[in-house]
């Protein structure tokens, strides 16, 4: 059963006070194996399952020496499907992902999710890379399934996180996807992290992208993160007036929350009801994360898709 101390690093709140990224990525993804009731490595990885009795003509190297040094018989470890994937996490560092201004924002939850993920994909023996996009590509590394390749995936995080510059003034995402899929030669899983806030009047330059990186047969894993509490829910004090900035643009406009809390409501449903269907319909694995809860339900989002992909 899993210990409270360890279950506590999937808090986004605790993970906060952590020092540095690597400890973060490390413990998220260790809080995360403790809590499942089985073990992730059995049927995602090559982690080895059982013995069977080794047939002649098998690579000797698959015999389990200890076990026939014991029962003067020979047996081979059986191992879970080997496939290495090939793992793309795509990060949206523009303005509007450092939303709110008070608390942790979706940009450290993004990186805190990002570093965590790409920890459990080289565990898991697959191979991760990173890219960060705002208007235009500011950063890529290819996957590699090495532990040491992360260390500086893992600092570029902390140094987006942690400075004041102001990237861009607009998400270019449907462009940066588009270019992606020239940078992504081979097959793999691309893992989008974003608010998609791009321009939501119009999102048929995103569905294009979108489906032209599942043309190049890639699979993906888009994960949609907001505050729910105020993005989605709209909990502002109804008669207070507020002052709503857009981040991208750094446009203002004063309203009171209560005139136009049901207007809001209605577009965001219709926004993420639209792009819920064009997923379903492409194929794409959608997953709504509340920058508030837990880090587990993406972590377990990252291996279904695996264990879809390496069937």
């Amino acid at each position: 059963m899993a210990t409270p101390s360890q279950i506590k690093y999937l808090d986004p709140v605790v993970v906060s006070r952590l020092k540095n990224i690597e400890i973060k990525a490390r413990l998220i993804v260790e809080g995360f194996i403790t809590g499942l009731h089985k073990s992730p490595y059995h049927g995602f990885s090559v982690e080895f399952a059982e013995h069977r009795p080794y047939n002649a003509g098998e690579p000797l190297r698959n015999i389990d020496w200890k076990v026939f040094g014991k029962t003067d018989k020979l047996y081979s470890k059986r191992f879970e499907e080997e496939t290495n994937l090939r793992c793309h996490v795509v990060m949206d560092i523009s303005d509007s992902m450092r939303y709110p201004d008070k608390g942790m924002t979706k940009l450290e939850y993004g990186a805190y999710l990002a570093a965590a993920l790409q920890y459990l994909m080289v565990t898991q023996k697959d191979a991760a890379g990173m890219t960060l996009f705002d208007d235009e590509v500011r950063f890529s590394a290819p996957p590699k399934a090495k532990m040491s390749w992360l260390f500086p995936l893992f600092r570029k995080l902390e140094e987006v996180c942690s400075s004041k510059e102001i990237f861009t003034h607009k998400t270019s995402t449907p462009k940066v996807l588009h270019e992606l899929c020239s940078r992504f030669p081979r097959r793999g899983l691309v893992v989008l992290i974003t608010d998609l806030f791009d321009d939501p009047g119009n999102l048929k330059p995103y569905f294009e992208a979108l489906q032209h990186l599942r043309h190049e047969k890639h699979e993906l894993l888009i994960f949609h993160l907001l505050d729910r509490e105020t993005e989605q829910n709209f909990n502002l004090p109804p008669n207070q007036p507020v002052i709503l900035k857009d981040l991208e643009t750094g446009e203002e406009i004063k309203v009171l929350p209560g005139q136009i809390k049901d207007a809001y409501l209605k577009k965001i449903t219709e926004h993420k009801d639209a792009f819920r269907k064009k997923c379903r319909e492409f194929q794409i694995d959608f997953i709504e994360t509340d920058i508030r809860q837990p880090y587990d339900k993406a972590l377990t989002a990252y291996l279904i898709k695996r264990r879809m992909m390496t069937k």
